[in-house]
């Protein structure tokens, strides 16, 4: 997981950074694959109250963002709850992502060639997101690329695919272009 680190109107303390780490650190235990970009901006605030502060967590998970925004007079105690907030919000989307699967049908997986246009790209990170004529959204990887390479794709390529159901919903097994 990516992480980004923000101050602004203020100087950025120690305890306050070890606790952002320690916090990831959590986050990255229990939600490992479904966290992709996180940051986390501290605020001196002049609305709130005299020395008040806000804290904003921005985590990009697969298909949504998740934001929290907490305001007090301590960074620490907003981190804390902060983070336990996004704990919560992440449990929630994982616990809808299990019922959704287990809704599905045991021989819903895909394994077999599928087609697909390349809807959104992310060459930086590694990963990007195909989408089929149903509308469907398949996350790929770039370890998942067959005879072609990250940098060789635009959004609006064409690819063939194959899908299996990942923690977080469909995911390619492989990508190759496709023939034209």
């Amino acid at each position: 997981m990516e992480l980004k680190i923000e101050a602004r109107n203020l100087d950025m303390r120690k305890g306050w950074q070890e606790k952002i780490e320690e916090e990831k650190g959590k986050i990255v235990r229990h939600y490992a694959n479904l966290v992709l970009h996180l940051r986390v901006t501290l605020e001196s605030t002049s609305n709130y109250k005299e020395g008040g502060y806000e804290v904003r967590l921005v985590a990009a998970v697969p298909n949504d963002t998740v934001v929290v925004k907490r305001q007090g007079e301590k960074v620490h105690p907003l981190l804390v709850e902060a983070f336990d907030i996004l704990g919560l919000k992440l449990k929630e989307i994982v616990r809808k992502k299990k019922k959704h699967k287990s809704v599905k049908a045991q021989g819903a997986v895909l394994d077999g060639n599928s087609s697909g246009i390349i809807k959104r790209l992310f060459p930086i990170d590694s990963y990007g997101f195909i989408v089929t004529s149903d509308e469907q959204e398949i996350f790929f990887h770039e370890t998942v690329l067959r005879d072609v390479a990250m940098d060789d794709l635009k959004e609006g390529d064409s690819v063939m695919f194959g899908v299996t159901e990942g923690e977080m919903g469909p995911q390619a097994t492989f990508v190759r272009a496709a023939k034209m």
